[in-house]
């Protein structure tokens, strides 16, 4: 988003009338009321945010707008007229066009074809298709070439490609879903603008996002959900600050992480020298990374998704093997270590797929807890049962992980928790080195105070941080060093005390930058 010195974005002020009520919508799943009496008034030619924490109701309260899911109960009022959305399709004659964060676009084809895809008037050529789409983009200035094939666009182009398809279908009321999650600086600023062109020509946009600096640069007002039930709806966001917004959110005041106060590191405990490894497809991803971590302090890596950020975190935690170059664990050489062996050396680890790949799903919670430490609680070859219990009550105590019953699945946990069940288990043994993973993404204002506080307790302890987010704001404040990777290489070392967020976003964009942090 812009910052101070950048082109002011103006709010917008619409007329007053509303485009979308919704009132007293419920929403009840098997076991959980998402939505318990939720409502949302947005007004013609406003950016109106949708906030709250993880379980606010948020995502099921803009997927009935969407036609996604069917209400309970409740109305849904669009443009005056009451509405029944069975499905998308329904919601999008009525103009409603959801940009959802994980994007609904076909690799293979074309911008213009992705743009248009069921829903092109058969007497349009393909000529005159393409020229309708360009000028579109045109307008909203959201550059791109209708002819490229979309797998060949960075996550910014793409993101532009799902707001084309809802334009082109003609909808005024956008529902944007973390839209800047993936974005660099420079890009999530020209989304702002782009947003702010559309409301001055009367669109509307609901826009959800945990980034409450961004929310205010961008929104005019805001709805705050708190479990299921709307506590603050529709707000000014004139004279409100970000410590306001987050106190609507968890109804309390919500602390705020600050920068770890300066002191001296330690010896190397992870150094990485001429690493390179392949990606999913056998093609290079990184591309000889030199990296030295030292004892008590946090290292940042920051850069847009896709850069070789997730295959750098699992070459190091042993999960894929590299085709060059040697790794160090506190002077112990573990380029061929198993993970296991990396594990028993000191090392944690936090994958980004908590679920996928860092916790299995359909397991206990009291199972999740001690996969990494169950040999040591064996009884004549035989796991004791209260040794696992009583460990696993331990560490949700000291990590604060909120949970109904040890023995039922993991899965029902909220992402919060989730997050701070993995980085306990991880922390137990006084491991050497730490490397994590987006480990606040997706998670509500008070799981990222929590998982950031972990993060600088073990910094503090003298362990060794790779701190691996695609938050830049989180790395600025909480890294002693930033590396920045592009292309599956580092493109610049920079000291996070002594840049601004432009000259970090330009160097993620593929500028070359000095190890000082400018850029050239």
């Amino acid at each position: 988003m812009p910052e101070p010195g950048d082109a002011a974005v103006s709010p917008g002020s619409g007329d007053g009338r509303a485009v979308v009520d919704l009132r007293g919508i419920r929403k009840e799943f098997p076991g959980v009321v998402a939505c318990d009496g939720a409502n949302l008034t947005v007004r013609a030619g406003t950016i109106h945010a949708l906030l709250g924490e993880n379980g606010a109701g948020k995502t099921s309260l803009v997927n009935v707008l969407g036609g996604v899911y069917l209400p309970d109960a409740g109305e849904i009022w669009v443009h005056g007229q009451q509405r029944q959305f069975h499905s998308p399709a329904d919601a999008i004659a009525a103009g409603i066009g959801m940009v959802h964060q994980e994007f609904r676009l076909v690799p293979t084809l074309t911008v213009f074809e992705n743009v248009v895809l069921g829903s092109a008037p058969r007497y349009l050529d393909t000529g005159q298709i393409t020229e309708r789409v360009a000028h579109l983009a045109a307008t909203y200035s959201l550059q791109t070439d209708p002819s490229r094939p979309v797998w060949q666009l960075s996550v910014g182009e793409r993101q532009r490609v799902e707001i084309l398809k809802a334009l082109w279908r003609d909808a005024d009321v956008l529902v944007l879903d973390e839209p800047t999650a993936v974005l660099t600086p420079a890009e999530a600023a020209d989304l702002g603008l782009t947003l702010r062109s559309m409301a001055d020509q009367g669109r509307s946009v609901v826009y959800i996002s945990h980034k409450l600096d961004e929310v205010l640069s961008v929104c005019d007002e805001a709805t705050v959900l708190r479990n299921g039930v709307t506590v603050a709806r529709p707000r000014s966001l004139a004279g409100i600050d970000r410590s306001d917004l987050a106190q609507m959110m968890v109804g309390e005041a919500a602390t705020q992480i600050q920068r770890p106060a300066e002191r001296p590191s330690g010896d190397i405990v992870l150094e990485l020298a001429g690493v390179s490894a392949l990606s999913d497809r056998g093609l290079p991803a990184l591309h000889s990374v030199d990296i030295d971590v030292r004892a008590g302090e946090i290292v940042g890596v920051a850069g847009v998704s896709g850069n070789g950020q997730r295959e750098l975190a699992e070459a190091i935690a042993g999960l894929r093997s590299t085709t060059a170059g040697t790794m160090l664990l506190a002077g112990v050489d573990i380029t061929g270590s198993s993970p296991r062996g990396r594990s028993r050396a000191g090392l944690a680890y936090v994958p980004e797929d908590r679920l996928g790949m860092g916790l299995a799903p359909t397991m206990s919670v009291v199972d999740n807890a001690v996969v990494r430490s169950y040999r040591s609680m064996r009884r004549r070859m035989m796991l004791d049962l209260r040794r696992c219990e009583d460990f696993c009550r331990r560490l949700i105590e000291r990590f604060g992980v909120q949970v109904g019953r040890i023995h039922e699945p993991v899965s029902a946990l909220s992402g919060g928790n989730l997050q701070r069940l993995l980085l306990g288990r991880e922390l137990t043994g006084e491991p050497k080195m730490l490397v994590a993973a987006q480990p606040t993404r997706g998670l509500d204002v008070a799981g990222i105070a929590a998982i950031q506080e972990q993060i600088v307790a073990q910094r503090a302890a003298g362990v060794g941080v790779l701190l691996i987010s695609e938050d830049l704001d989180e790395l600025l404040a909480l890294s002693d060093r930033l590396i920045v990777m592009y292309e599956g290489q580092v493109a610049a070392l920079m000291d996070p005390t002594q840049v601004t967020r432009t000259e970090v976003g330009a160097a993620m964009a593929g500028s070359t930058a000095t190890a000082s942090g400018g850029t050239s």
